[in-house]
């Protein structure tokens, strides 16, 4: 039996839910070693592997997404929204929660609306600069709304950061650099570029490097290029495609590393990225998604107009232009150092635990609402 708060966290789908979830599960347990703290997301989420892998106990919920046409799906939706929000309430009782924590996702509104009906105070975490549609519903009533960039429009919200992992929070590239580089299979002295198109990869910017790689090799530098699960280059005859200064790896565990080893990093603007990119003062070309909401473009907007990174957009990014662009740059360290500097500029690296205290501070006492 734990004498400490029932806090039940709700979010899932991507790793950019899932990533501040548990940084502020973490902090919340450095905080009050006594919490019990237990997961909601759904059964077809990243969540079911990242979360217990975490160490954290995850519940699901029925996944009810919102027709985008006429359906018999949307026919069953009313009903299907009801089951969820039931399934979230037997969860919340069980659990005794006495506040609940929601960082976006299918999952949130069902779990929202069940707190509302117990009077179980409920703080939103919103990650991206254009708030998503279960935190818009979710601010209308919670306790407390913090945001991780300005500008989202959401009732009431104060900016804390994006909450991170310690490893990255606290990550001082510099003197990281050597193990980093060690542990890539990296040339220690060699400038670096780092490209990632996050967890899942990003076909369009790895088209680009491919292209490019002649010119990698002929410019003195070495590329980490981490293709996402599933989309590795291949050459002819379908080994892994090799070039000269040109390394490629699926996944990199622990993102810090590839921080630290990089002189600049490509990437696509993912809240999280972005806010990893300044927590940890790393020079960035910034490559939004082409689809969705345009909140990508949203989310590196600060970062740009501080000088701590570049923007072209996806269909801008061609091999001409990394040539012209991100080649020139590498080889600059100046105008590096002053991006890695603007870039500290705009991060915080303190949002885990910032959370973890509003998240405390609202924490029902046992028995009231009840």
């Amino acid at each position: 039996m734990t004498t400490g708060p029932s806090i039940v966290l709700a979010g899932g789908g991507t790793a950019g839910h899932i990533s501040p979830l548990l940084a502020i599960a973490d902090a919340i347990a450095a905080a009050r070693p006594e919490a019990a703290l237990v997961a909601v997301g759904t059964a077809s989420g990243m969540e079911t592997r990242l979360v217990p892998a975490a160490g954290l106990r995850l519940e699901t919920i029925d996944r009810v997404p919102l027709p985008r046409r006429p359906s018999l799906d949307l026919l069953k939706l009313p009903w299907r929204f009801r089951a969820a929000v039931r399934q979230a309430g037997d969860i919340l009782d069980r659990e005794g929660a006495g506040v609940v924590v929601g960082v976006g996702g299918y999952v949130c509104t069902p779990v929202y609306l069940a707190a509302r009906r117990r009077r179980i105070p409920v703080v939103i975490h919103e990650a991206n600069a254009r708030a998503g549609l279960a935190n818009r519903v979710g601010a209308r009533f919670a306790a407390r709304v913090a945001t991780a960039f300005p500008g989202t429009g959401l009732r009431g919200a104060e900016l804390v950061g994006m909450p991170m992992r310690r490893g990255i929070a606290g990550l001082d590239r510099a003197a990281a650099r050597p193990q980093a580089r060690a542990a890539l299979g990296l040339d220690p002295d060699l400038p670096t570029l780092v490209v990632t198109g996050g967890s899942s990869g990003a076909a369009s910017i790895n088209r680009t490097v491919r292209a490019a790689l002649p010119d990698v090799a002929g410019a003195g530098i070495q590329l980490l290029h981490i293709t996402g699960r599933g989309k590795q280059l291949l050459d002819g005859a379908g080994a892994l495609l090799s070039s000269p200064g040109y390394r490629q790896v699926e996944y990199v565990d622990g993102m810090e590393l590839a921080y630290a080893a990089a002189d600049l990093v490509v990437a696509r603007s993912g809240a999280g990225t972005v806010c990893e990119l300044a927590a940890t003062g790393t020079p960035a070309v910034l490559v939004p998604l082409p689809i969705g909401n345009g909140e990508q473009r949203l989310n590196a907007a600060g970062l740009v107009e501080a000088g701590g990174a570049l923007l072209v957009e996806d269909a801008a990014f061609t091999p001409d232009w990394f040539r012209s662009h991100v080649l020139p740059l590498l080889q600059d360290p100046g105008r590096l150092e002053a991006m890695s500097a603007a870039a500290l500029g705009q991060g915080r690296r303190d949002a885990a635990e910032a959370m973890a205290g509003i998240v405390l501070d609202a924490v029902r006492a046992p028995g009231v609402g009840s």
